[in-house]
């Protein structure tokens, strides 16, 4: 059997002393792993590295060889940034974490390859939290950030109620507000992005990704994001 397909390198994991397993999320075969002639100590595949790859295996249900024809690495573009560098190593975690293997999902492959690109951007952050909605969607939970789940209404949205994931207008949260979930105005389109926006979104999309995502499987979010949000936390604070 055999296949070429566009991919994402997810991680890359010594195998014995000369091969490597790579996990790549790939755009139409899914998440997919094989095994890769080994790197040069300190030159292994990083995650973000985008390459076409050739998997072959006797049968489908076999780990399978994994030719790897690098066509660019994102990590080099950040190297320089802790910040930007812990958005992508939570991102590539997150996916291999959360996809199925083997099961095609072209839209968590094209969000990721969009995120990847934008990572040098002045909004990277912003788009990043972005990407984690798109994300929670392309899974089977997404958020209803379009209209108020108590009045219908579009306008005014500050708060998610975080049960449902249906967004709340502000003059219907009074009553229980302490018990809902700051909406950052930039995911829809209402607000600013400054680092305390996206510490709140980080916070809004962590709870879904621990409550639907992850805990339906009772597995843990990767730590990879988890220094991603201390990170922002603190260019939040020195906001302040």
């Amino acid at each position: 059997m055999e296949w070429i397909d566009q991919g994402i390198v997810l991680s890359c994991k010594p195998f014995g002393e000369s091969r490597d397993i790579v996990m790549a999320m790939t755009r139409d075969h899914g998440r997919h792993a094989g095994l890769a002639g080994g790197q040069r100590r300190g030159h292994r595949l990083q995650p973000g590295t985008r390459a076409q790859l050739t998997w072959r295996a006797r049968l489908a249900e076999h780990l399978g060889n994994l030719a790897v024809d690098v066509a660019e690495s994102p990590a080099a573009s950040v190297l320089d940034d802790p910040d930007r560098l812990a958005a992508l190593a939570s991102a590539c975690a997150l996916v291999e974490a959360a996809v199925p293997e083997r099961a095609p999902y072209p839209h968590v492959f094209d969000g990721l390859e969009t995120l990847l690109g934008l990572l040098e951007e002045p909004f990277w952050d912003a788009v990043y939290v972005g990407w984690e909605v798109q994300l929670l969607a392309a899974l089977g939970f997404g958020l209803d950030l379009t209209r108020c789940a108590a009045t219908g209404a579009n306008d005014d949205l500050a708060f998610v109620s975080p049960r449902s994931g249906r967004a709340v207008a502000l003059s219907a949260a009074e009553p229980y507000r302490d018990r809902l979930l700051p909406l950052p105005g930039f995911l829809i389109g209402r607000g600013a992005a400054g680092p305390a926006e996206v510490a709140d979104g980080l916070a809004l999309t962590g709870h879904f990704l621990e409550r639907l995502l992850f805990g339906q499987g009772h597995k843990a979010v990767p730590p990879a994001r988890g220094r991603l949000v201390e990170r922002c936390k603190k260019r939040a604070g020195r906001e302040r």
